[in-house]
Parts: C-alpha cells; sequence; structure tokens
C-alpha cells in the first residue's frame, strides 16, 4: 500500500483522537448525552471537540482527491507528498487548535485546503 493511502487512514484516525483528548479524564463524562456534555465544555477540551467536527469535515475532500489522483493516474511521487504534507500540516492544525493560536491555524488549515485542491489538479493535468 502506498504512502497516500496511509495517508487516508490516518486522515480518517484524527476525528477520534481528538475527540478522545476532548473526553479523556474528565469524571463527569455522560455517554448518554455526549454532544450536549460536549457543548457545556470550555478551553481545550471545547477547541478539541471543534477539531474533531473539522477533520471530519475534511475527511471526505482529502480522500476524494487522493482516489481522483490515483484513478487517473497522477505522479505517485506527487500524491504522496501532497498528502504527507496534508496529514503533517493537520497535525499542525490540531496542535495550534489545541494551544488557542487561531491565526496560525487558520493559515495551516488554508495550506492543507491547498494540499487537496493541488490533488484533484494533478489529476486534471498529468492523470490519463
Amino acid at each position: 500500500m502506498n504512502l497516500s493511502y496511509w495517508c487516508v487512514l490516518a486522515a480518517g484516525v484524527m476525528p477520534v483522537v481528538t475527540i478522545a483528548i476532548a473526553k479523556w479524564g474528565k469524571r463527569d463524562f455522560d455517554n448518554a448525552e455526549p454532544r450536549r456534555w460536549l457543548e457545556k465544555q470550555e478551553g481545550v477540551r471545547r477547541r478539541a471537540d471543534a477539531a474533531h467536527h473539522n477533520h471530519f469535515e475534511a475527511f471526505p475532500f482529502f480522500a476524494a482527491g487522493v482516489l481522483v489522483a490515483q484513478q487517473l493516474n497522477a505522479p505517485q511521487d506527487t500524491i504522496n507528498m501532497l498528502a504527507g504534507a496534508f496529514i503533517v500540516i493537520r497535525i499542525a492544525y490540531t496542535l495550534l487548535y489545541l494551544t488557542n493560536r487561531a491565526t496560525l491555524r487558520s493559515i495551516s488549515w488554508t495550506i492543507g485546503y491547498l494540499c487537496v485542491i493541488a490533488l484533484f489538479l494533478i489529476a486534471a493535468f498529468h492523470g490519463a
């Protein structure tokens, strides 16, 4: 399996990691109504929940970009580079979100988004 597919797996795991951060170690967590409980959280827990949602929002676009680039036989090294960059940037995005660095977080989000756009563009211009 090539690197880009491993990156799709990593992107699929990111929401689970961030929601675990939001819930971890809080004794009053209500598993019967987790969303209501999460809405009441503040600080890093609230930001981890927001990152969780954003990872789910970013995942389909990223996965589609990788799959389209693969399907159209775009250069594998370029696909791998863009997919790897997306994951590194999303990890940075998460850390910036958790540490409440909004401007840098938004910049990292934009760079990650551009990586996905680039996947589609290399598929369009270099693919079959």
